[in-house]
């Protein structure tokens, strides 16, 4: 479990995050949900430290982050993987060293060893035979498997996906969500993913917190979602088309 506890965060004058509080649970696809500028991705980048919290702390299974020096959080990064919007791959590595890349950078594996994990990640993700291929080569839906097992390949403990779908049409998005999905229960992880997309919402949400002007608005899921009377989150649930047809 990942928790979010009365977190503030400014930049400037800007008050991004107002006291939010928030559990993010193991097993489970919690989803981080708002309109741009809500606060969302902000608060993703406070649980991962890449942005300091002002008040507040972040704690990880009774550990808290906020308080860790830099090398008991270099290695609790060793624990979190990254799903980057867009993938994120690097263009001068193929499939199989860009999956490998954080068992160089955090194992003492042999190659073979790293090797073998590599094909065993790849195989999940249900890519096989592409290990020489370049990203260029891959498709959208190809590169973004890629991305997830280059995030799982050092067996975490916690997953952060940002926008996952991206780019993405809405058959291999849904590809995309289901193996999210299948991987957070199969390995037990606390996955968290940020999206606005409301197809995701509505197929793997198991647990979903909708931010709202830098403040946590509503927590639920996605069967209680469409019959919230929530008015903002109407508002923004109402705004897609599919929910529209599903609510009437």
């Amino acid at each position: 479990m990942i928790e979010a506890q009365n977190i503030d965060k400014t930049f400037g004058e800007n008050h991004v995050l107002e006291n939010v509080t928030c559990s993010f649970e193991k097993g489970k696809t919690n989803l981080i949900i708002g309109q741009s500028g809500s606060g969302k991705t902000v608060l993703m980048k406070c649980l991962v430290g890449l942005f300091e919290v002002d008040k507040g702390r972040v704690v990880y299974d009774d550990r808290d982050f906020t308080k860790m020096n830099f090398e008991q959080r270099k290695s609790l990064r060793k624990e979190i993987g990254m799903l980057f919007q867009g993938g994120a791959l690097f263009d001068s590595l193929n499939v199989e060293g860009n999956v490998m890349f954080p068992l160089n950078m955090f194992t003492s594996q042999s190659f073979e060893e790293k090797r073998e994990r590599v094909n065993f990640v790849l195989k999940r993700v249900n890519l096989d035979n592409v290990n020489r291929l370049m990203p260029s080569e891959l498709s959208g839906g190809m590169r973004k498997r890629v991305a997830i097992a280059r995030a799982i390949a050092m067996n975490p403990q916690y997953l952060f996906c940002d926008e996952p779908n991206s780019g993405l049409d809405p058959h291999t998005s849904g590809v995309i969500d289901h193996l999210i999905q299948e991987i957070t229960m199969e390995y037990d992880i606390t996955t968290i993913v940020n999206t606005h997309d409301m197809n995701s919402v509505l197929s793997i949400g198991d647990s979903v917190a909708y931010i709202y002007k830098g403040r946590l608005w509503w927590k639920g899921n996605r069967e209680t979602i469409l019959d919230t009377d929530n008015e903002e989150l109407n508002e923004f649930v109402f705004g897609t088309e599919l929910t529209s047809r599903l609510k009437h």
